[in-house]
């Protein structure tokens, strides 16, 4: 498996990853299942709270694995700060996982339950300098999961990033994307679990506070075969639906993770 062609296929996949990334067949490996039994609720865990400046999103791009939304991080202008977290984290990007039917596509399990998709919001510690620095620290980063579940009734939430698809249907397109405050993805609820684990892509660094959040949002069956129509190949080439980009869930290995509520 050559480096750079680390994939979601059967011949570059998360089975295979570790070829080239030994840390993928570490400890704190990312996603997990979580089963509620096994949760520890910790009153001691403060709510959390961000403060987004819309003027900070930049681009929408897409890059063969992922539909992904960047964000301005040179200084504090987007941050993420308590629950379980010790000082502001940036926020650098926000992408998706998602499935080939709305049956499947999440990549953390909550008691059995697989969504359609998830939703990463990546944050930085900028007291390790940079984002590369940060990526070495076991504080380093934080990141927001929101689950994606069909249903009737879909909220608006989404509109945007999807409106945007069309502009970067295939591999290595990238589209201005500006003024746009990613707290409206946030469910009501700010109950949370959390545990300590790794980037879900190679090379997997173990880096990540986890803050996922138990209500999941709400999208439309058609806002979610708008997310399947991006092809994985570049715009000369057959187009190829760019589906199914998550990994399973990796040993938990004595890991607790905590809840926020009971």
């Amino acid at each position: 498996m050559a480096q750079s062609v680390w994939g979601y296929d059967s011949d570059n996949g998360p089975d295979r990853w570790h070829e080239n990334y030994p840390m993928a067949k570490g400890d704190k490996q990312s996603p997990i299942e979580i089963n509620s039994k096994d949760v520890r609720h910790d009153t001691s865990l403060a709510p959390w709270h961000a403060s987004y400046d819309p003027g900070a999103a930049k681009t929408i791009l897409n890059n063969g694995r992922t539909c992904r939304v960047v964000f301005d991080d040179t200084f504090d202008r987007s941050v993420l700060r308590g629950g379980p977290l010790v000082g502001a984290y940036r926020l650098r990007q926000l992408h998706l996982h998602w499935g080939s039917s709305d049956d499947h596509g999440s990549e953390h399990i909550i008691d059995g339950v697989k969504y359609a998709a998830e939703l990463h919001m990546v944050h930085w510690n900028p007291k390790h300098g940079n984002f590369a620095g940060a990526l070495k620290q076991p504080d380093g980063v934080a990141v927001v999961g929101i689950f994606l579940k069909v249903g009737k009734t879909p909220k608006p939430e989404m509109k945007r990033i999807l409106e945007e698809i069309d502009n970067i249907k295939t591999k290595g397109k990238e589209a201005p994307f500006q003024h746009f405050d990613p707290s409206i993805l946030f469910p009501k609820s700010r109950d949370y679990w959390t545990y300590h684990g790794s980037f879900t892509t190679p090379p997997c660094e173990e880096c990540i506070t986890w803050i996922l959040l138990r209500e999941p949002i709400e999208v439309s069956s058609d806002q979610m075969a708008k997310l399947r129509s991006l092809s994985k190949n570049g715009e000369n080439e057959p187009v190829n639906p760019l589906v199914d980009n998550w990994r399973p869930p990796q040993p938990v290995k004595g890991r607790i993770v905590r809840a926020s509520f009971k």
